[in-house]
């Protein structure tokens, strides 16, 4: 049998016998938490609304008590004929207990509620506690508690000196507080008997328990889960058990609906096998999705977009916000009129799902989809845009490259805004920047299908999944010294990246110099602060921060070095102008671009080459170069391009970023994106 899943207001609990298992905790709901249940039941009041006021899942289980009496009765009922099953259906309700699971704080709350506002006991229900069976006692006494302790207040014997029952225990006093925090709510204008009487009829009849019943399933199990782990049950479980329920099948043959159940928990399983692949999902969403299942986002965009037909009268409903607005949505489809179609309702999931399959093993569609979706643009809208254009490419045409023309209007013209600054412009670019090294792909995938050569069944994808893993930057290609070197390690890390790009012997040998200076320097300070081992902690920190930075004189030797450096491998060099362009930016992992700060090109490439093989490339004090196990990095196409000077076809100097390299990366540009670019002026220009 599958678990059970309905709405239950909370008049239906009424004469049900509830049942709190050793292995959960006493009542510990705090003023706050009851106040903020009176206070959601009060706003549902004032918005006047006709539908239902829900509460979280009430998890429970059935059990038998009493066992051998009951089997003694039924012995008696198996002797008539007459009505058999009815009479052991209610035999069997009148000698069975609910285990509650999960919601045994909010059950006890609004039973304390009850006792205040409702003197009716056909309003009750009853609920044992296996730890303390005094609990029970309380509740039902809860009222005369509070009026003897009021009494006691007003007694001013000196010799009264009786324990209040509600100090007896922990449970006792939560349970007193709770009462004494529902009886100040009612206190004024709440107090009023019109009030009081609408409220009653809220509570009983709007407010309603998502009621999810366990059949097979260990409870101590669910309960570890749902407690001990803080995972609460998903609209996607709940929605399951109204699909799993065979009481929601239009047939009454119980071998073709127990084939259906298991089709359609066979698929489902499939389907969030899928979603829980990080490359497919990453593709459609953005990172930070915290529930435990995934096929809610396929249930969340049917409820968003009301893509069920529900009856005329429920049409214009509002499911709320909270939660369990999904499970609702869901809820009243399965109570139309009649009985709804099941297949037709789970058909519409998988195609949805079929279409984000499809989607994902589409060249063009996965790429502009994964865009726009790192664009911010909802999933939601973009499904809602597929069904309503005919054709695959009217889709793509009249709406998605469209879309993308919007997102990337800021930064297509961007040569035009001088007035920008060098990280407005930075940030500015950034979509245009992903957009090239997508369609980049897109088009060498294209070359390749219509190549029979080469035509594959898979298709190179740009990994969505690592780019929204990581953290990027918008990185200077040039950044040669815009930023000062004033710490003697990062001066002396500058020098040996470029030593190997100078190919001027004699300047060779004066950096070499520096650098063995350098050297000297920490040695002479490593061997001071050992002589000074027993020093005040404080004046060694003090010395040892004065010794990172060069003097005023050795500085300025170095910056002397630096320039000459610069100047021997200058090659039609970018102005400060130029390194603020476009032509100079290119998409960065956080971690590559601060590994090597801002160091010459060829020391750049010698870093990225590296991320690329996992391996990290480095330069000892004595200039020899060696290679060591390092941490791999997904370096996009075209920042791999630029930094193997691919798109200039007749260079012949690895070393810098030249004038006709970045002319060449920006020709590339205009040509990739040339149907997604506003054509300027000064674009053609450039």
């Amino acid at each position: 049998m599958s678990n059970k899943i309905e709405l239950k207001s909370i008049s239906e609990l009424s004469g049900m016998k509830f049942f709190i298992p050793d292995y959960q905790r006493g009542y510990r709901w705090t003023e706050e938490l009851v106040n903020d249940l009176l206070e959601d039941i009060d706003e549902f009041i004032k918005e006047k609304r006709s539908d239902f006021y829900c509460i979280q899942p009430l998890v429970v289980k059935k059990n038998i008590i009493k066992s051998e009496e009951f089997c003694k009765k039924l012995r008696e009922l198996c002797q008539k004929d007459n009505n058999l099953i009815d009479r052991t259906e209610k035999l069997i309700d009148a000698y069975s207990q609910w285990e509650i699971i999960d919601g045994q704080q909010r059950l006890t709350t609004i039973f304390i509620l009850l006792k205040y506002l409702c003197s009716g006991k056909e309003n009750y229900y009853s609920i044992e506690y296996e730890t303390r069976k005094g609990s029970s006692d309380f509740l039902k006494n809860i009222v005369e508690t509070k009026k003897d302790e009021n009494n006691d207040e007003n007694n001013n014997d000196e010799n009264n000196d009786k324990t209040p029952k509600y100090k007896e225990n922990i449970d006792f006093y939560y349970m007193y507080e709770a009462y004494v925090k529902i009886s100040k709510f009612f206190e004024g204008d709440k107090g009023k008997e019109n009030y009081k009487k609408e409220f009653v009829e809220t509570l009983l009849y709007k407010v309603k328990f998502i009621w999810y019943e366990t059949v097979n399933e260990d409870p101590i199990k669910v309960f570890t889960r749902l407690n001990i782990g803080k995972i609460s049950l998903t609209n996607a479980e709940l929605v399951k058990a109204l699909f799993l329920n065979k009481s929601n099948f239009k047939t009454s043959d119980s071998d073709k609906i127990r084939l259906q159940q298991q089709e359609i928990a066979s698929e489902w399983d499939k389907i969030e096998y899928t979603l829980q692949s990080d490359e497919f999902w990453l593709f459609l969403n953005e990172k930070g999705y915290d529930k435990p299942t995934r096929i809610d986002f396929i249930l969340d965009l049917i409820c968003e977009k009301k893509l069920l037909k529900l009856r005329d009268d429920k049409e214009d409903y509002d499911f709320g916000k909270d939660e369990y607005r999904t499970f609702r949505y869901f809820y009243t489809w399965f109570k139309n009129e009649g009985t709804p179609d099941i297949l037709e309702c789970w058909s519409k999931i998988k195609t949805i799902f079929q279409t984000f399959n499809e989607w994902f093993n589409d060249l063009e569609l996965y790429h502009y989809i994964g865009f726009l979706v790192e664009q911010r643009v909802k999933i939601t809208e973009i499904h809602y845009n597929w069904i309503k254009n005919g054709t695959k490419q009217q889709f793509i045409d009249g709406y998605i490259k469209k879309l993308i023309r919007d997102k990337i209007m800021d930064c297509s013209n961007l040569e035009k805004e001088y007035d920008l600054d060098a990280k407005s412009k930075k940030t500015q670019c950034r979509p245009l920047l992903l957009l090239h090294n997508i369609q980049t792909v897109i088009n060498q995938g294209k070359e390749l299908i219509k190549n029979e050569k080469y035509k594959l069944p898979v298709f190179y994808k740009f990994p969505f999944y690592l780019f929204k893993k990581e953290v990027w930057d918008i990185e200077h290609i040039d950044s040669y010294t815009e930023n000062s070197l004033d710490d003697k390690k990062d001066q002396k890390e500058w020098l040996k990246a470029a030593y190997f790009d100078v190919s001027d012997e004699e300047l060779k040998g004066e950096i070499k110099s520096f650098i063995n200076y350098l050297n000297s320097c920490s040695n002479n300070k490593e061997k001071e602060g050992k002589e000074h081992e027993s020093e005040d902690l404080k004046e060694q920190t003090t010395n040892s921060n004065e010794g990172s930075k060069l003097n005023d004189e050795d500085k300025s030797k170095f910056e002397d070095l630096q320039k000459k450096i610069i100047d021997s491998i200058k090659d039609s060099k970018l102005n400060d102008e130029d390194k603020n362009k476009i032509w100079n930016f290119c998409l960065l992992d956080a971690s590559t671009n601060r590994s090597y700060g801002n160091s010459i090109f060829s020391a750049k490439r010698r870093a990225i080459i590296g991320k690329d093989q996992g391996k990290k490339i480095l330069i000892d004090d004595e200039l020899n170069i060696k290679e060591v196990s390092g941490e791999i990095a997904f370096i996009p196409p075209c920042t791999k391009n630029i930094f193997l000077k691919y798109y200039n076809a007749s260079t012949n100097n690895l070393l810098i970023w030249s004038k006709e390299d970045a002319q060449a990366y920006k020709a590339n540009i205009n040509d990739v994106l040339n149907e997604f670019l506003l054509k300027t002026e000064n674009n053609e220009k450039q």
